[in-house]
């Protein structure tokens, strides 16, 4: 199978993947020998971080298609959250423009010359083609999914939107909002449009961070400490600023309850609980606070540790551990659903910021203000 511009196009297609495959790449020979595709890699990853985009197409397709590959390779070297998690929403992002001009293409000039993705094809890739079917008629090529400014009606298979829609917020997209049909969702084309934008962040996602082998990390160690240093400068992890203990995954709920209960842990317990605190906005004193119980406890050693991890002191501002890690270290407790069925154990960041979408905001309490309430009550008193 030669390597074809709809390949390059929508590189992380099961097709285009085979087209690698077939093409017999070697990509370690690849980030060896061909500047252009590790140029191009990298280039997707930092418009990702900077523009959430992965920037304009090479001119050659092999290039294009082989810089998807090689922009996984480098988001699982600097294994930060949520740089792939910026990664993989890019990535959606533009082939949610591209996918949504082909459908909107309507002209008698397609042809094998400019191959478009149908809506059909995109159902087909991922499995959900008897889960989406339009309202009234077929699906047909997706033209009318949006056509001369009306949407179309789709019907959902109840448990597919559960899975697509986990990740949107705003209550339009709360099941109990949504109209049902016999046990579907109805949408209507540009909630469909939304939904499979998911759709492709889900894949592009899946698998990362990956296992990198020796000699393509050795090619590519410059690459990935330029993106640690981009990271840090841009100071993305500051992006949840709300602390409810109750919605927090089951890992980071033991090891909170083993801080405050005076529990001694080990060094990477300590990282995962601390850098957690410090990715949904907790302040460096509220963290010492916490430790102040803590066995062994020493506030200078302690600020010096958390300031290390939120980068005040370092030039990296360290994320949690993933899932695997925290399986790795003996510190994944207590899985429950929403770790294997929603967020497939991808990271606990992942988890909380699931458990936040599901809520209403308004019913929501900070426990740092149930703190500061309880010590104004204790002073009055």
């Amino acid at each position: 199978m030669p390597i074809e511009p709809i390949h390059a196009r929508y590189p992380w297609r099961q097709v285009s993947r085979q087209a690698v495959g077939e093409a017999d790449v070697d990509l370690a020979a690849v980030v060896a020998s061909e500047p252009a595709v590790v140029e191009r890699g990298m280039e997707r990853v930092v418009w990702a971080l900077e523009d959430d985009t992965v920037g304009d197409p090479h001119d050659v397709d092999r290039t294009e298609l082989l810089s998807y590959p090689v922009a996984r390779v480098l988001v699982s070297l600097v294994d930060e959250h949520i740089l792939t998690r910026r990664y993989a929403q890019a990535e959606a992002a533009t082939a949610s423009d591209r996918f949504t001009a082909d459908f909107a293409d309507t002209t008698e000039l397609k042809s094998a010359e400019k191959q478009q993705l149908s809506l059909p094809d995109l159902l087909s890739e991922f499995d959900l083609t008897g889960d989406i079917r339009a309202v009234g008629t077929a699906v047909g090529d997706g033209s009318a999914v949006v056509s001369d400014g009306q949407s179309r009606e789709f019907r959902i298979e109840v448990g597919t939107y559960l899975d697509l829609a986990a990740d949107q917020r705003g209550d339009q997209w709360r099941l109990v909002n949504r109209a049902l049909a016999d046990g579907d969702v109805v949408v209507d084309g540009e909630e469909l449009l939304v939904l499979l934008r998911q759709a492709v962040r889900h894949r592009v996602q899946e698998g990362l961070p990956l296992s990198v082998p020796d000699a393509i990390e050795a090619e590519l160690t410059e690459q990935a400490e330029d993106l640690r240093e981009r990271l840090s400068e841009l100071d993305l992890t500051r992006e949840i600023d709300t602390v409810v203990p109750e919605l927090f995954p089951p890992c980071m709920k033991h090891l909170l309850d083993q801080v405050q209960k005076g529990q001694h842990l080990e060094h990477h317990s300590r990282f995962a609980i601390a850098s957690f605190l410090t990715s949904i906005g907790m302040t460096t004193d509220e963290i010492v606070d916490i430790f102040q119980v803590n066995p062994g406890f020493g506030e200078e050693a302690t600020r010096y540790q958390v300031d290390h991890i939120r980068g005040a002191t370092s030039p990296t501002d360290y994320s949690p551990p993933s899932c695997a890690t925290m399986q790795s270290y003996g510190d994944c407790i207590d899985k429950d659903d929403i770790c294997t069925e929603i967020i497939d154990e991808s990271h606990p960041l992942n988890y909380y910021e699931h458990r936040l979408d599901q809520e209403d905001e308004d019913d929501l309490t900070d426990w740092r203000e149930q703190r500061e309430d309880g010590e104004d009550a204790e002073s009055e008193a």
